[in-house]
């Protein structure tokens, strides 16, 4: 193309210093003008080209970089799936270890629910046997007897043990010993604790300075017919006095002292043979 321009311009010069019509000479300046024309489609052509390549080497450049992008995060997730691998693998292993522990905590609590069930069993027999050896001539607001935790406590007023202000027990009392000793020694595996409680009323007398002496004496009387008398082995009893800190009702009306001046029997499990217990259960 620029070979034919370039004619044409020299053509033209020869013409323009020779003598031509003017019918050529039109003819050529049409041809001229042709030209220039072709020649600015080409310039055009070739800019919009250079511009179409600066795009395409554009997109180049960013499809590289993404490439390079995809290729370290790919990097990064083989990564992270090696160590999720880890994780999973040590995740495993603690979920192993919390089930075997589970496992063997529900042995214990399956051990403690059946040790309390035999025990539960076994101090309801206890009840029942007393109410029942108890009820003959004793009246139920003067001695209760029930079953809490696994324990049973038999509450006696002290108007069937003692007279007032005294811990020497009374004749009265004997017989209603002699028959929670009965109940006590057909379970030889239990043990005994006898607590004695009193009202508030100041007490002062010969080997008697205030009611933790008076509780402590009644409560060691008891112990002690219970074991000579009634033949309960000494190392079945335990005596405890408990003075006024523990009433039933305030300490404002005569019969509200009147219950709170008791004798408690507590008839429970020995703690060596209740653990004793929970280890055979649980292996």
């Amino acid at each position: 193309m620029m070979k034919k321009l370039t004619a044409v311009v020299v053509l033209f010069t020869f013409l323009m210093t020779s003598c031509v019509s003017k019918k050529e000479f039109v003819a050529l300046q049409t041809e001229h003008a042709q030209a220039k024309d072709e020649l600015l489609k080409v310039e055009t052509s070739l800019q919009k080209c250079l511009i179409e390549k600066e795009k395409q080497d554009t997109k180049v450049f960013a499809l590289t970089e993404q490439v390079k992008y995809l290729q370290e995060d790919k990097k990064t997730a083989l990564k992270q799936v090696e160590n999720l691998t880890v994780l999973t693998q040590s995740s495993s292993d603690n979920i192993k270890n919390v089930i075997s522990q589970l496992s063997e905590k529900d042995k214990y609590i399956n051990g403690v629910r059946k040790a309390m069930t035999q025990k539960d069993s076994l101090n309801l027999a206890i009840k029942y046997h007393l109410t029942r050896n108890l009820a003959d001539g004793i009246q139920d607001k003067d001695i209760e007897v029930n079953v809490e935790k696994t324990v049973v406590f038999i509450s006696i007023s002290d108007k069937l043990l003692f007279k007032s202000g005294s811990y020497n027990v009374t004749e009265n009392a004997y017989t209603v010993l002699d028959k929670i000793a009965k109940v006590i020694k057909d379970q030889p595996k239990m043990e005994v604790m006898i607590e004695g409680h009193t009202d508030t009323t100041p007490i002062k007398r010969d080997l008697i300075q205030d009611n933790w002496d008076l509780s402590a004496l009644r409560a060691t009387s008891i112990t002690r017919i219970l074991q000579y008398k009634f033949g309960v082995k000494p190392e079945r009893l335990i005596a405890a006095g408990r003075s006024q800190y523990i009433p039933l009702a305030p300490n404002d009306t005569a019969e509200n002292k009147a219950k709170n001046r008791r004798t408690k029997i507590i008839i429970m499990p020995k703690l060596n043979q209740f653990f004793d217990l929970l280890e055979q259960d649980s292996e």
